[in-house]
């Protein structure tokens, strides 16, 4: 069950990642989470052809098109939910998309150093 309100990163309400494709564990839109989300789908990162070969490479293919599950296959520039700890492998491989860090829920920062975040961050860097 997810809480009534999400937080970002900022402590703000989460806002929306991407509709358009559908993303988010809940399939919201939003990188909203819950405890059954064991893969932490909560870092809104805006895709790059890098970052898709990368995750491809380590057996996450996320550009190809599954009909059958209703997935059209990302490209560059799609909004989508990442899982914390594949986001925090692909910056330690320096090939991590930006990331939308006002989309991207608090629990994220359970796995992944809020300067790792920072450093890839699409929206305005967290007050020191």
């Amino acid at each position: 069950m997810k809480p009534d309100v999400s937080l970002n990163v900022f402590g703000d309400p989460l806002i929306t990642c991407s509709v358009t494709p559908m993303t988010g564990y809940f399939r919201n839109g939003l990188c909203d989470t819950c405890n059954a989300d064991e893969g932490s789908h909560t870092v809104c990162a805006v895709m790059t052809a890098e970052f898709l070969a990368f995750s491809k490479y380590v057996g996450n293919d996320l550009s190809t098109p599954r009909p059958e599950f209703g997935f059209d296959g990302l490209n560059p520039g799609d909004g989508w939910c990442l899982c914390a700890s594949r986001f925090l492998q692909a910056a330690e491989e320096g090939c991590a998309p930006r990331v939308r860090l006002s989309a991207t829920h608090q629990r994220a920062l359970e796995i992944v150093p809020l300067d790792v975040l920072q450093r890839h961050a699409l929206d305005a860097p967290l007050p020191e």
